[in-house]
């Protein structure tokens, strides 16, 4: 199997390890990922706030190398994911020639998850996982068409075959504000302490994401919002391809966590995952 691969500007910068994470479990998948040549930012972080037009010419220009190639198109930053579907929705004489898939609902199609159960060599027992969907991957439901866009399920199963327990809690797709990371993030640091607070409270021992965005609020804000709070937050955030890697034994997965600001080392120690 082949599908063509957008990165986008995270995974090419603050969030290599889930790059390196879904090259890596792709590739003990057996599906092969072409990186589009000569991609641009798809313009998630702003253009569809100050200019219509670039909000959707941006986006249409990597889905139109995509159709060169004629392959299904893997995007798995959830913002990026987002501005593709939009920019096929919103733009009534642009129609995308090959279909946009985002990362959990692809690993959840029933040959990749097979396959994944297949190669679990270190079952996640004992560990709590709070699964994150942010407010991208499901919603707007006009837009991704999702059924179950207010309680998605796609990460819960893939956490339940790699023999973790997916918590149940309310905030799986409450909005982290991710693109008011810069301008507003007394704002952002309010709602990531929600989410954070609300996992911890479903007794999670960490957080699973499949957004590089919401990944970065909730892992680098912690100590801040310690600080404000008068509370210490130290709860490990994770990209489903790092779960899935350290669950089928990838031996790249130890290089990943390093880049992490709150450390996950402990707690996998203390769960005899490592």
């Amino acid at each position: 199997m082949k599908l063509s691969y957008y990165p986008g500007c995270s995974l090419h910068g603050t969030a290599k390890e889930y790059d390196e994470s879904t090259r890596a479990v792709f590739c003990q998948l057996g599906i092969e990922l072409i990186e589009l040549e000569d991609w641009n930012c798809c313009g998630a972080s702003s253009a569809h706030s100050t200019d219509e037009f670039l909000s959707n010419a941006l986006p249409e220009r990597n889905i139109k190398i995509a159709a060169k190639a004629g392959l299904d198109l893997l995007v798995p930053c959830a913002a990026c994911y987002s501005r593709m579907l939009t920019a096929g929705k919103e733009n009534r004489s642009f129609k995308p020639a090959v279909k946009i898939r985002n990362l959990p609902e692809l690993l959840r199609e029933e040959d990749n998850f097979n396959s994944i159960k297949e190669q679990v060599k270190r079952p996640l027992e004992g560990l709590k996982i709070a699964c994150y969907y942010g407010c991208l991957l499901t919603r707007p439901p006009k837009i991704t068409e999702v059924k179950d866009y207010e309680n998605p399920q796609s990460m819960d199963d893939l956490v339940g075959i790699l023999g973790g327990e997916a918590v149940f809690w309310p905030y799986k797709t409450e909005c982290c504000g991710g693109s008011l990371a810069i301008t507003h993030t007394d704002i952002v640091k309010r709602l990531t302490g929600k989410i954070i607070e609300m996992a911890m409270e479903a007794e999670a021992d960490c957080l699973v994401t499949a957004c590089p965005m919401c990944h970065a609020n909730l892992d680098t804000r912690q100590d801040e919002i310690s600080r404000d709070e008068g509370k210490k937050y130290n709860l490990p955030i994770f990209y489903i391809t790092e779960l899935i890697g350290l669950a089928i034994d990838e031996k790249k997965s130890g290089r990943w966590w390093k880049r992490h600001f709150v450390n996950p080392m402990p707690l996998l120690l203390s769960k005899g995952l490592i």
